[in-house]
Order: structure tokens, then sequence, then C-alpha cells
């Protein structure tokens, strides 16, 4: 386990190590953005603890990788104003129109500091779980090479189905259309 902070924000991040890393070999790795109601809480109107859980599986399946958690909660919004959101939600906005409705941009999360990490733990190329179209961009932009990028479809459920569907319509993410119907 490794913690990190961001020097722009103060914000403290984590990096957990499961396994040997080789240098020549890309590992496995998730950029999972801290998510309180759903990672500790249980929440079932996300996707993100079911991620968390499934992205740990794999790096441990796969013998070795890295788990980047990374404190920007709420799409980088905060907790506080996240449970703002979530009451718009409970009025009837998507998840991106709430954060609007709140001033804020649909996703305000920043991944240039993950360069940094990558950097002291000497990875050069990665193996990404994601669905996001942005985390893959950001991490090129940082000059991280992605060998592969993998699927990480968790979660689906009839309290996050709306959720989902916005995320792949207004956010761009990845998903096969079995997975939000």
């Amino acid at each position: 386990m490794y913690g990190f902070t961001e020097t722009a924000t103060g914000k403290e991040h984590l990096a957990l190590v499961y396994g040997e890393l080789d240098p020549e070999t890309p590992p496995l790795i998730r950029l999972h953005s801290e998510c309180l109601t759903g990672d500790a809480l249980f929440s079932a109107r996300c996707d993100c603890g079911f991620q968390l859980s499934r992205a740990m599986q794999n790096i441990v399946d796969a013998g070795s990788g890295v788990l980047f958690y990374l404190r920007q909660e709420g799409r980088g919004i905060g907790l506080i104003n996240k449970i703002r959101a979530y009451h718009l939600q409970d009025d009837g906005a998507d998840t991106v129109e709430a954060n609007e409705r709140l001033g804020f941009a649909a996703d305000m999360r920043d991944y240039n500091f993950c360069r940094g990490m990558l950097s002291f733990l000497n990875i050069k190329s990665v193996r990404l779980m994601t669905n996001n179209p942005r985390k893959v961009n950001a991490l090129e932009k940082a000059g991280i090479k992605i060998t592969e990028r993998v699927a990480l479809q968790e979660g689906n459920n009839p309290h996050n189905e709306n959720y989902l569907k916005t995320k792949a319509n207004k956010l761009g993410h990845m998903f096969d259309k079995s997975f939000v119907g």
C-alpha cells in the first residue's frame, strides 16, 4: 500500500499493489474514484462498489496488479454536493443534470496526477479496467500506454438502470448493449 498527496489539491490517494509487478509486463490496473455510498455503504443506485469488488478480484485472478483509490468523491464534487445531487435525482434529474443544476460540470474528476503515481511504481504501460473513455484519454495524454482496455461491467440492477443508461448516453461510457439494455 502506497499513499500519495496530490500537490495541487492536498487530496490523499492510495495505490494498493497486489503481487509482484514485472516492469516488462503491463499490469492490470483500476483507477477507482472514491464512492462512500457505493464502496462502503453498499448503495445499489450506482455501480461503484460492484466495480471495486470485481476489480480487486480481477487483479487477484491475474496474479498481480494495482488498484488506485482516488479521492474524487461524487465525480469530483465532494460528498456533501453528491448528497445534494442525490436529492435532485430523487426529484427526477439524472446524474449529469443533477451535477449541472448544482453548478458543476457533469464530471469534475482529474486524472493528471496519476502519472506521478504510475511513475513511482515504474509503470509505463497498463491493462486498464474501465468503461470510461475519459480515463483512457487521460492516461494516454499522460504518456501511459494502454495495451488493453478491460471492460468492467458490474452491478446493473433495478436501482441504477437509469444511472447506467445516463453514463452510456451522456458520458460516453463503453458498455455492451446487453449490460445497459
